[in-house]
């Protein structure tokens, strides 16, 4: 990076820093043990105005602290902790905000999958809540995708609920009313439309007014809220007042599963009320790896994203890295990564599709892991460009992470499975995902769960926590793969890391090209090009790229995040 730039983007953080700081010792802190406050209707616009992609403030904290892809829900996740809520209480609050707030990135009609670790009992469990294929889909034929991910046929059987439910009923310590209760009132009286969610609304505005629902919504007067006004969505409201009374017994068992599979099927799609009653989350036991002294436990399959992770370190874990420098100064170390993940994925795509044997607990052997460190010494070639997703995704998705003040960690990815409004349905107030955008990654059975490439991950260190993270996008595991080994192996604050440049995954503009991020330098991408990556460059701080939703926590027990200038998020200490 040159100077010029770095010192530009230095004075822009601090400007942030400092404006930011008399902005959050006005904002609602719910008192321990009372229910939740609304902030003031000037609080929650200077709170929403901060929903901006670019540099933003660090954050630490001893007594717990949370990042996450919006102003509004950081806010409500340190709002629970405040009242004496954990981590759990606090991510599933900040969750149900974003699909208020974010409901380009997530809906209630995704995925959930949390991975969270107990600080009492130093364990580490997984609950998979992603969707589901339907029970009678079996003569879908993939050459039908695009035409499906545009009506009924895309959708799948949601499991967002599901793992809410399920993480607040097992680890929750509040009220299931008093976690919703943001989300509840973000919904019924509003708040203002930030620049990311209208242009992507922009985009999709011809699918928005499909539906009655939709428009509404976001056309209120015949035409698309502008950016700073209000939108109000008082049948998602309902929805939930009603969710957070009746749980289960009415989104899986009761009239919610019926209308949604009503919408579904006047829209040509295979949804039923028996794929709601056959519903389950999965609790997973995590993936379990070692990476150079670290103890990793991330997400299992079938959210492979996890064990891609695994077996991309354990490999790794024989480079010496050290030597080659950081990915964001060293194209060798750039290279390096492209081969390991290019020989990862592309075994994992044969897995999935059934087009080889091997099993999940063999790819995360040593023996493997030693055939691909083996593998590195042959001469460079081209990649292979093995698919991690469809050519047909947009990268929608939230990652958000908290720790408490008793140390308990939690971090969820939450999703409209890549895909918002594709389909523009709608019911009771809630946008239909077509989650059926995530098939290519390997076409489930009927009723089963999909491969996602989902990688809630938490690294420890003598059995304590050093680094739990996460990230949405096409480029998620490149993004959580370098700023790890950034921390890690490098001992570069998290701080520090989210706002260096780096690569990405295959372009989903350029076929047979990477992602790489122009503020690399030209000497960089042409080592790239020349050692076989051809590349697609982006703008620095590129959305393409995703954000790293993470937090270090030091030997002193405190917690330490700052968000990632790619999004428009906010990390805050409770």
């Amino acid at each position: 990076m040159n100077i010029a730039l770095a010192t530009r983007r230095s004075f822009l953080a601090s400007v942030a820093a400092v404006g930011s700081a008399s902005l959050f010792q006005a904002c609602p802190a719910a008192a321990k043990g009372r229910g939740w406050r609304a902030p003031s209707v000037s609080q929650r616009r200077r709170l929403a105005n901060l929903a901006h992609f670019g540099p933003k403030p660090a954050a630490e904290g001893k007594r717990g602290l949370a990042i996450t892809t919006h102003p509004l829900a950081t806010q409500a996740a340190v709002d629970m902790l405040r009242a004496g809520g954990n981590a759990v209480d606090a991510i599933c609050a900040a969750s149900l905000t974003q699909t208020v707030v974010e409901p380009h990135m997530t809906t209630i009609t995704g995925v959930f999958s949390i991975l969270y670790f107990d600080a009492k009992t130093q364990t580490s469990f997984y609950l998979n809540g992603t969707n589901n294929a339907p029970l009678n889909f079996a003569n879908f034929q993939m050459s039908q995708l695009g035409e499906a991910l545009s009506d009924g046929r895309g959708v799948t059987t949601p499991g967002w609920w599901a793992g809410f439910e399920g993480a607040m009923k097992r680890w929750g310590t509040l009220p299931l009313r008093q976690v919703m209760a943001p989300a509840i009132h973000y919904a019924r009286e509003g708040f203002e439309v930030h620049p990311f969610l209208w242009g992507e609304a922009f985009q999709y505005v011809e699918k928005i007014a499909q539906s009655e629902q939709g428009r509404e919504v976001y056309l209120p007067k015949g035409t698309l809220v502008r950016p700073g006004e209000p939108i109000y969505q008082k049948r998602y409201a309902d929805l939930l007042d009603r969710l957070a009374e009746e749980g289960s017994d009415y989104y899986y068992r009761g009239r919610f599963a019926e209308n949604f599979a009503a919408v579904v099927q006047a829209a040509g799609g295979y949804i039923t009320r028996t794929d709601f009653l056959a519903y389950r989350p999965i609790w997973a036991e995590p993936v379990r790896s070692r990476y150079r002294g670290h103890d990793l436990v991330a997400a299992p399959f079938p959210d492979y994203g996890g064990n891609n992770l695994a077996e991309i370190l354990n490999v790794l874990d024989k480079v010496d890295l050290k030597a080659l420098g950081p990915a964001f100064e060293s194209p060798q170390t750039a290279l390096t990564l492209y081969r390991i993940m290019d020989m990862v994925y592309g075994d994992a795509a044969r897995r999935h599709s059934g087009q080889s044997k091997q099993t999940v607990e063999e790819a995360l052997s040593p023996e493997v892991a030693e055939e691909r460190f083996m593998k590195l010494r042959l001469p460079p070639a081209r990649l292979s460009m093995h698919k991690t997703g469809s050519s047909l995704t947009v990268p929608g998705s939230n990652h958000l992470t908290v720790v408490d003040e008793q140390g308990n960690v939690a971090t969820v990815l939450h999703s409209v499975m890549s895909l918002p409004w594709s389909n523009g349905l709608f019911v009771e107030g809630a946008s239909i995902c077509a989650a059926a955008g995530h098939y290519p990654m390997g076409l489930p059975k009927p009723g089963g769960r999909l491969f996602s490439r989902i990688a809630p991950n938490i690294f420890l260190k003598d059995g304590q926590p050093v680094l739990a993270s996460g990230s949405p996008s096409v480029s998620l595991m490149e993004n959580i793969v370098q700023n790890s080994t950034n921390i890690l192996d490098f001992g570069i604050p998290i701080e520090e890391s989210v706002m260096k440049p780096r690569f990405g995954a295959a372009s989903p503009f350029k076929a047979g090209k990477y992602l790489a991020e122009r503020d690399l330098g030209d000497s960089y991408i042409k080592t790239l090009v020349d050692g076989g990556v051809d590349v697609d460059l982006t703008n620095g701080w590129s959305w393409w790229l995703g954000s790293f939703d993470g937090i270090s926590i030091d030997s002193h027990r405190a917690a330490h995040a700052r968000p990632d200038p790619r999004r428009s998020g906010l990390a805050l200490a409770a």
